[in-house]
């Protein structure tokens, strides 16, 4: 093992990192870590969340060579999401429900080093809405954090695997008000970041902090609720420009409809180190059926700004006000800088769910860019970009496919997208050379159908019914692999797949992106789009592309294992049909291509 030597190194480099506000630096080694390419020590890439890549031995000339190098089960049938840490000569691989850790090393064709099985209830595995997946380990401070299904955040001791500590993330410590955990966590500076699932059974969203030496929580942040809990200043919190004001949450619910308002944290977290800023999106209001809850229902549906030692709100905003359609804002937020009319911007760029592209400046949360990137998008028009009307910054809803205008038990229907979102948690990548974005995507619609529906607590909170399907013209269809413009909002091309792209992307200074599909097949491209490489692994590919150095050599890594939303048809045994309520659906014919399995395939161009 190289550990100890790893950990040297990057105290050698930790002087090239990036300054944090106060002048003091965000965990030494970590901060190092990732300004190494050679390694991969956060699930992002980097705290930008570009999923970039500067190694390059492996590129657009010799991608075709790629061939496997070794393999490695996990031992788990469901949906693997996220991907391995590489650090120095240890991979560290995670599994869905149970949770399973490992450490492998890389000296040794991936011997198990340590593993770590944490015992939970298995009670919690129903209440995880859309399979049981977990999105991966984060490293800091010598620990490898693990965030459980039943919102344990556990420290392993790297070296042995070994707890250090361990905290009860939810609010209910049995689980009794439907909590989960899925994401991923992230380490920044002292304290480890993380979110909480389970909106579809009336969970209240939060955003936490707690200290990576002993687990203490520093801060919470509520998605809704008083200025207090949610961490806003009436005053200096802004959206858009202008003050949010007093009560600006709770007053745009009805009553104490809030408290189980839903707005869950259960994405990526970004983290821009000179601003000491944090970004992440909060999810669908509870419940789906939006007559039950009138309003904007703030801050559901909303990008978030918050200081990343107190936690305090720098500014929001919130992209789809009174959401009908559960289109979750928690996908990720990518920091780049990119030339908008001809000036260098420093911006956030952020794939909603809800099929629109938004290009923010990230220091003050200015929209500068708000466009569909898939054309069959149509519940709404566009956003409103003229800052003096009264509906700046509001999407122009079309009353055809308006859930809450139709009424509860009225089937509304051809709604693109579906409420899997033109994209759903599974991350884009931003090449700083061309300057684009390259994006997974679902094209798929949905009939949607809502109904009245009374919270008990830790039951299903959903309140609708739906169907989805391929969106129109796409010839069968339902994915897409894009090449996005933020600066313009124009999609460059488009690469379209059988099904949903469901995979995280990886670009590299290699001229490659790699990205994953459903059936199985990792698949690398040029930046024009041209198909360069694939391979079919054992089972369909959820997870996200990952890259790495290992002894002067280039390695890509990926997950298999079908399931998530897109693949819990498969993943629970359900291959009829993609109806059902609420969460549960699945792709009809997905049976046919690829089967459950939980694998890590590891690829390399021989010498």
């Amino acid at each position: 093992m190289r550990v100890h030597k790893n950990f040297m190194r990057a105290l050698a480099v930790c002087t090239m990192s990036v300054s944090l506000a106060g002048g003091a630096l965000a965990n030494d080694d970590l901060q190092a870590l990732i300004s190494n390419s050679k390694d991969w020590a956060i699930q992002t890439g980097d705290y930008a969340n570009t999923r970039y890549s500067k190694l390059n031995k492996i590129n657009k000339d010799n991608v075709k060579n790629l061939q496997v190098a070794w393999t490695f089960s996990t031992g788990v049938l469901r949906g693997h999401e996220g991907g391995p840490l590489i650090i120095g000569d240890i991979m560290y691989v995670h599994a869905p429900y149970p949770n399973t850790v490992y450490a492998l090393d890389l000296n040794n064709d991936g011997k198990i080093l340590w593993k770590y099985e944490p015992k939970q209830d298995p009670n919690v595995i129903p209440i995880m809405c859309c399979d049981t997946v977990n999105r991966g380990v984060a490293y800091g401070d010598g620990k490898i954090f693990l965030y459980q299904a039943d919102t344990t955040l556990v420290a392993l001791d790297a070296k042995t695997g070994k707890p250090v500590w361990s905290v009860k993330n939810g609010e209910a410590a049995d689980g009794s008000k439907g909590e989960s955990g899925t994401s991923a966590p992230m380490v920044v500076k002292d304290k480890v970041i993380v979110g909480i699932s389970g909106g579809e059974f009336g969970v209240r969203g939060a955003l936490t902090a707690y200290n990576i030496k002993d687990g203490k929580q520093a801060w919470r942040a509520w998605s809704m609720g008083s200025d207090e809990e949610t961490l806003i200043d009436p005053e200096k919190t802004t959206e858009l420009g202008k003050p949010v004001g007093k009560d600006s949450s709770t007053k745009t619910w009805e009553g104490d409809q809030w408290k189980i308002g839903g707005g869950t944290t259960w994405g990526w977290y970004s983290y821009d180190a000179k601003l000491n800023l944090i970004y992440y999106g909060t999810g669908n209001p509870s419940t789906w059926n939006p007559s039950q809850r009138p309003g904007d229902n703030k801050w559901s549906m909303t990008i978030m700004a918050r200081d990343a030692d107190t936690g305090q709100a720098k500014w929001l905003y919130q992209m789809t006000p009174h959401d009908e359609w559960d289109y979750d804002g928690v996908n990720e937020m990518i920091l780049a800088d990119i030339p908008i009319d001809g000036k260098d911007r420093a911006v956030l760029v952020h794939f909603d769910r809800n099929g629109f592209a938004y290009t923010l400046d990230r220091e003050t949360g200015e929209l500068l860019v708000a466009k569909k990137y898939d054309p069959a998008v149509n519940w709404a028009t566009e956003v409103v970009m003229d800052k003096s009307s009264k509906d700046y910054g509001r999407p122009t809803v079309v009353d055809k496919y308006s859930t809450a205008k139709q009424g509860e038990d009225v089937n509304t229907t051809g709604i693109c997208p579906a409420a899997l979102g033109t994209k759903d948690q599974q991350p884009a990548t931003f090449s700083p050379k061309t300057k684009l974005f390259y994006v997974p995507t679902n094209h798929v619609c949905m009939d949607y159908e809502p109904y009245r529906v009374s919270y008990t607590a830790g039951q299903p909170y959903i309140g609708a019914t739906l169907s989805m399907y391929p969106a129109p013209n796409s010839h069968g269809g339902m994915g897409n692999f894009i090449a996005w413009d933020a600066a313009k909002g124009e999609i460059v091309w488009s690469k379209p797949e059988q099904f949903s792209v469901w995979s995280g992307a990886l670009a590299t200074d290699g001229d490659v992106v790699f990205y994953g599909t459903l059936e199985g097949y990792l698949k690398a491209v040029d930046k024009d789009g041209k198909e360069l490489y694939k391979f079919k692994t054992p089972s369909g590919i959820i997870g996200n592309v990952t890259t790495y150095e290992h002894k002067g050599k280039q390695y890509v890594a990926v997950l298999s294992g079908v399931g998530g939303w897109a693949g819990i048809g498969l993943a629970a045994g359900l291959t009829k049909g993609t109806d059902g309520l609420g969460a549960v659906g699945g792709y009809a014919g997905l049976s046919d291509y690829t089967a459950l399995g939980g694998q890590l395939t590891v690829f390399t161009v021989p010498d």
